[in-house]
Parts: C-alpha cells; sequence; structure tokens
C-alpha cells in the first residue's frame, strides 16, 4: 500500500517511522531473559525483563540489493536466511524458555505453584489468661475465644516422587482482637465479661532440603491483657520459639531422587540448543536446496534464450533464403513454427525461475518488503562439480554422523532424562519412615496485679520472657516416627512397570534409528555417485552434440544437409544442455543431502552456532559496487 505524501499525513508518518525505529531496536537486542536491576532483596519479586519480538529485517538485506537487483552468493543466502527467517526465530526462545524452567527446577518444584499457607495461629496460648489457663486443663469456653484455622493448600497428585520446594520462605500471620465474652461459670474469671485484648504474631521460616527433610523455625509471641481478677500478671506476654526438623528416611530419601528435576532440567537446556541446531540444519538445508535450484532455473533460461536466438536466427535465415529463391516456401511456416515453440519454452523456463525466486524469497525475509518484492536475484555462484569424489570409508562416516548430528544427540539426551526418571518411580515402592525431632523454649512475664504474689522471675515485659527462652528456663524436647506402609502397593509397582518399559522401548528405538542411520549414510554415498555419474554421462553428451551440430551446420553451409536434420540437432543440443544443468542440480542435492546425513552441513558452510542464535552473522557480504 502506498501513503500519499501530503502535510496532514506527516503525523501518520511519524508513527511508522517510530514503529519502524522500535523494530530496528528490538532486532538489535538478544532474545534474553534478564532479571531486574534492583537492589536483592527487591529484585526477587520483581518481573523478569523479557524483550520484544524481533520483526525487522536485517540491514545486509537492502544492503545486497543494486539497481532493483539482489546480488546474492550462496553464502549471503545463508547468511539472510539465519538473520531472517520467522521459523528459525521461533526457535530461538527455545534455549530461553529452557534456561527459565532450569531456574525454575532449582527453586524446586515440577508445578507451577506457591507454598502452601501455614495454618492460621489461634488467639489463645496456653497457660496465659483465663481462656489459656482453661485450654490448658483441655476444657472448652462456651463464650468462644480465639480462632483457629487448617492448611489451606490443596493436594495435587503426581506419579513418582515429587520434587520438594528449595527457595525457603518466610511467612507470618498477625492477629490484633478485642473480644468479650459472657462468663456463665464464674469460678475461674470471677467476672460475668470476660474482656481480652489480644495481639499475637506468628513468623515461621521453612527450608525443604533435597534430601528428603525439611527445617522449620517459629517466632510466636502472644500478648494477653483481660479484666479477670484472678490473674497474677496482668498484662502478659508469652513468647517461644520452635526449631523442628523432619526428614524422610525410605520414601522420598536421596539426593538422587529429589534433585532429578534439576538434572534433567540441566540436560533440557542442551536438548533445547539442539533442537535449535537441528531447526539450523533444516534451514541451512532447504537454503542450499532451493539456491541450487535458482540457480539451475537460471541455467535453464539461458540455454532456452540461446535456443531461441539459435532458432530466431534460422528463422531470419530461411526468409533470406526463401526470399533470394534457394528455399521453397514451405520451409518458411516450418522456421516461424520452430522459433515459436522455442519461445514457448523461454516463457516456461522463465515461470520457473519466478516461482525458484519467490521460494527463495520467502526463506529470506521476515516481513514484507517492497523492495525485496520487486527485486530481481542474480545468483553470484554456480554449482561445481570436483573432478574427484573422494568419501572416507562408510564406519568412519558413521562415526562421524554420530558425533556430529543433532538428532542424535537429542536421542542421547532423551535416554538420558528418561534414566534420570526412573529413580521417581523407583523410591515410591518403599514404605514411608519419616522421623521428626523437635526443640522449644518458651517464656512468661508480665506486669504483676496489686495484692497477688507474684515470683520476682516472671515480673517483666518481652525483654523478660526472651531471656528465658535464650537460657532455655523452660525446654520442651520431642522425637517423633512415623511409618505407613501400602498393603499390595500396586499402585507404585504399576508406575515402576510403565517407567521401566518405557525406558526399555527407547533404547530399541535408540537402535533402530542408529541402524536406520547408517542405511541412510549408504543410500547417501551412492545417490551422490550415481548422481556424479550421471552428470559425467549428461556432460559428455551435450559436448558430443555440440560437436554433431557444428559439423551438421558445416554441411548445410555446404548443401550437403537439410534444415530438419540441422533444427533435430538443434533439439538434441538444448535437450543436451538442460539435461547436463538437471544433473548438476541433482548432484548439488545428493552433495547437500550426504552433508546432512553426515551432521556436517554447518561446519562445511562454516556456520556458528552462537551466532546462529543470536541471529547475527558476522561474515562480511558480497556487496556489489554501487
Amino acid at each position: 500500500m502506498r501513503i500519499k505524501r501530503s502535510r496532514r499525513s506527516r503525523l501518520p508518518h511519524l508513527s511508522i517511522c517510530t514503529i519502524l525505529c522500535s523494530q530496528l531496536v528490538a532486532q538489535q537486542m538478544p532474545i534474553e531473559v534478564t532479571r531486574p536491576q534492583f537492589p536483592i532483596p527487591i529484585r526477587s519479586y520483581m518481573a523478569h525483563q523479557v524483550p520484544p519480538i524481533r520483526l525487522a529485517n536485517s540491514s545486509r538485506l537492502h544492503d545486497l540489493i543494486r539497481a532493483g537487483k539482489l546480488y546474492l552468493s550462496v553464502e549471503d543466502a545463508l547468511a539472510l536466511a539465519i538473520e531472517n527467517n520467522l521459523n528459525l526465530e521461533i526457535e530461538r526462545y527455545g534455549p530461553e524458555l529452557a534456561k527459565t524452567a532450569l531456574e525454575r527446577a532449582r527453586a524446586g518444584g515440577p508445578l507451577r505453584g506457591v507454598p502452601s499457607a501455614i495454618s492460621q495461629i489461634s488467639a489463645v496460648d496456653s497457660g496465659i489468661g483465663v481462656n489459656g489457663a482453661i485450654a490448658a486443663a483441655g476444657l472448652t469456653n462456651g463464650g468462644g475465644g480465639g480462632g483457629g484455622g487448617g492448611n489451606g493448600g490443596a493436594t495435587i497428585q503426581q506419579v513418582g516422587a515429587i520434587t520438594p520446594v528449595l527457595d525457603p520462605y518466610i511467612q507470618n500471620s498477625t492477629i490484633f482482637s478485642h473480644t468479650t465474652q459472657p462468663q456463665f461459670n464464674t469460678t475461674a474469671s470471677q467476672t460475668e465479661a470476660l474482656v481480652d485484648n489480644v495481639r499475637a504474631y506468628n513468623t515461621q521460616f521453612t527450608q525443604k532440603l533435597l534430601s528428603g527433610g525439611t527445617i522449620q523455625f517459629k517466632d510466636y509471641e502472644y500478648h494477653d491483657q483481660e479484666n479477670a481478677p484472678t490473674n497474677v500478671l496482668n498484662p502478659v506476654v508469652g513468647p517461644y520459639m520452635q526449631l523442628t526438623v523432619t526428614h524422610n528416611l525410605l520414601q522420598g530419601f536421596g539426593v538422587k531422587l529429589n534433585d532429578r528435576g534439576i538434572r534433567i532440567a540441566q540436560v533440557n537446556v542442551k536438548g533445547s540448543i539442539e533442537n535449535f541446531r537441528a531447526s539450523l540444519f533444516n534451514l541451512v538445508v532447504n537454503t542450499l536446496n532451493q539456491y541450487w535450484d535458482l540457480v539451475a532455473a537460471n541455467d535453464e533460461m539461458a540455454a532456452r534464450r540461446h535456443s531461441l536466438e539459435i532458432a530466431q536466427k534460422f528463422r531470419d535465415d530461411t526468409a533470406r533464403e526463401i526470399a533470394a529463391g534457394a528455399l521453397p516456401r514451405v520451409e518458411g511456416p516450418r522456421a516461424e513454427s520452430e522459433a515459436s515453440s522455442r519461445q514457448m519454452d523461454l516463457v516456461d523456463a522463465q515461470q520457473n525461475l519466478a516461482v525458484r525466486a519467490l521460494s527463495l524469497k520467502l526463506l529470506l525475509s521476515r516481513t514484507d518488503d517492497p523492495l525485496l518484492d520487486n527485486a530481481e536475484i542474480v545468483p553470484l555462484d554456480h554449482i561445481d562439480v570436483p573432478a574427484v569424489e573422494e568419501l572416507p570409508p562408510l564406519r568412519q562416516l558413521l562415526q562421524d554422523a554420530l558425533e556430529n548430528r543433532p538428532d542424535v544427540a537429542v536421542s542421547k539426551i532423551r535416554d538420558l532424562t528418561n534414566e534420570m526418571n526412573l529413580s521417581g518411580t523407583t523410591n515410591p515402592l518403599l514404605p514411608t519412615l519419616q522421623v521428626q525431632g523437635m526443640m522449644q523454649n518458651r517464656g512468661v512475664a508480665g506486669t504483676p496485679v496489686p495484692g497477688r504474689s507474684v515470683n520476682p522471675y516472671f515480673i517483666g515485659g518481652y525483654g523478660t520472657a526472651l531471656g528465658q527462652i535464650f537460657r532455655r528456663n523452660f525446654p520442651t524436647e520431642q522425637g517423633a516416627a512415623g511409618f505407613s506402609i501400602p498393603i499390595g502397593n500396586r499402585q507404585a509397582q504399576a508406575d515402576y512397570g510403565v517407567d521401566q518399559l518405557q525406558y526399555r522401548q527407547g533404547e530399541l528405538t535408540s537402535q533402530r534409528d542408529l541402524n536406520n542411520i547408517v542405511v541412510a549414510i549408504s543410500s547417501q554415498m551412492n545417490a551422490l555417485q550415481q548422481a556424479r555419474s550421471r552428470y559425467t554421462a549428461a556432460k559428455d553428451t551435450r559436448v558430443l552434440q555440440e560437436q554433431l551440430l557444428a559439423a551438421e551446420q558445416e554441411k548445410f553451409a555446404s548443401g550437403l544437409s537439410t534444415f530438419n536434420n540441422l533444427i533435430v540437432d538443434q533439439r538434441l543440443l538444448v535437450t543436451a544442455q538442460i539435461s547436463e544443468v538437471n544433473a548438476k542440480d541433482a548432484y548439488a542435492h545428493a552433495r547437500i543431502a550426504l552433508d546432512q546425513v553426515l551432521g556436517e552441513t554447518l561446519s562445511k558452510n562454516h556456520i556458528s552456532l552462537d551466532e546462529a542464535l543470536a541471529g547475527r552473522l558476522a561474515r562480511p557480504s558480497v556487496v556489489p559496487a554501487k
């Protein structure tokens, strides 16, 4: 769409320029997720920075266009495809996605979500105040006091052991309450309406371990002020600190079990790069095939054009001979028909060339570009068939393929991740044995009620109670063990069986793929040799046909041959030329296919994987002079 230039259209022009500039800036930015630039305490809660998509074509494209023609070498064609191809740009996000998944795996947990909330603390502290005294005695107060809560986390079932959440987290619950409770039994409170002012703080730090355990530290602080005349201390504070260590000893035990998600994510980063390399292989192979098809189409059109020029020359010479009376008039329409046939062949060759050029342009650009759409591609390279084809033995080629092919690397990574996953269904076969150790220290302090006898040791505020905690004046220690064993254990056994069967199936698949690689290499070697033989035969045929045509032209000039013989030899020469062009193109495809099956496509074309990932090749272009 063309935009009419006028004074009133400056604003749209400015908007378009702004969009184009933003696309150019985005093109220069690598596809990389970066952390926000904030201090550490704040940075953990800020979103990562993801660059915008890159839609502009690289500057290399316009640098190669001169006077409406795109002068293109095979190296520049590959560079443009790697820099601008949209499918490859989509594949560039794969490694970054794998890196982000690795970062998440290092935090633990294969499923998205956050740690479940800790239980809400009660607004009653055992032994403190009237309600606390009742709770300590195992009784209930009909008036109702503080509330309680349960664990609000959802339970998610997953086959195999689940990697624990490894990021430590701190949770806090704070309660401020003012309650008035009617007392139908005034024995404990000595008042008909018990009024409580409560402040409760519960801070909990949790760290889960790769070995299968959990460390939890709780800092609890309770303040209470009430109107009960029976209290000895009022207001009163009752803090405690608690350290709990829980660990699995059978099911869920072991670093190798619990860190397998991290190890798999690390391997998947390499796998994502190999997947990108495979896509890069396919793009390079496709670009090479399209480029050499365009070269072949150009050569065919040149042959067709030369054939038309000869047919037109014979038509003109025939017309002059007829005018001079040297040839009968019946030869005129025959010569005209021959020229028309060659004209049709040239039109077909031009259409084939246009289709080839359009296919190649689609590989070289990311978005529509009018300058590229209207440009004629001028190939600067031609297909060269070496005099000698030296190929190493099959076993050596197989070894090279196993080292270089990206699909082989992906297959090895798949087998490795399957092996890592085996522990995820092996460990659940074991019973559950969990041990727990808990150490808690409490403190109590407050202001004595006038007229009450109070131990001076408990007189004070939060600092007094905190000192009791650190001196361990009132320690509580507890050890526990829990054992659970399923009867039958059929689900865990079934999961183990499925995993083992899939692993064995993967081993057979890898061996089958290896056998197919051997067959593919052997087939491509034979295809290359056959393509060379066909090219040699086509070249010899073309040379021979040129000699026959030259001899027939001499005989025709001497009057020893007929026009029909000359036309037949001319047609045979064109056929031989087209056959040579097609044989040369087939050889190029066979060479490309052999390099692909050997995994040498990138090295043969001097393509760096790092540059391809960045989307910008450092190689200079063959820029024609202006």
